[in-house]
């Protein structure tokens, strides 16, 4: 499957509006996760792999394709994986929701919630 792409149809949007486009390719399980690992530098594949629970290759070689579609990763010359400028822009953008969900966890923690786990 092809990574989606602003102006195009994607999973919720006949129109492929950008931030439909946005969701749906940080949707995909693991992009998300790929990101997030290479906020600090580039990785290899395997130390990559090993960061996110090991998974398969098959998926990971998928999503990192998906994501070197996308322009948020790159392939360097040494064969490791990096975030684009693109790629960091995203990750900030990120980063109030990452506020925002350690508040709810905190939340769910102190009513009881065992969800919140």
């Amino acid at each position: 499957m092809a990574a989606p792409r602003p102006g195009r149809a994607v999973r919720g949007s006949s129109t492929g509006r950008p931030l439909m486009a946005a969701l749906d390719l940080f949707g995909r399980r693991w992009n998300l996760r790929i990101v997030w690992e290479l906020q600090h530098g580039p990785v290899g594949f395997r130390a990559l792999q090993e960061r996110c629970d090991d998974m398969s290759s098959s998926v990971l070689r998928q999503r990192l394709t998906e994501l070197v579609d996308a322009s948020l990763v790159e392939q360097l010359p040494d064969t490791t994986y990096a975030l684009t400028e693109l790629g960091h822009g995203a990750r900030r953008a990120l980063r109030p929701l990452v506020r925002w969900s350690a508040e709810w966890a905190a939340t769910l923690s102190a009513s009881g919630s065992e969800d919140a786990r």
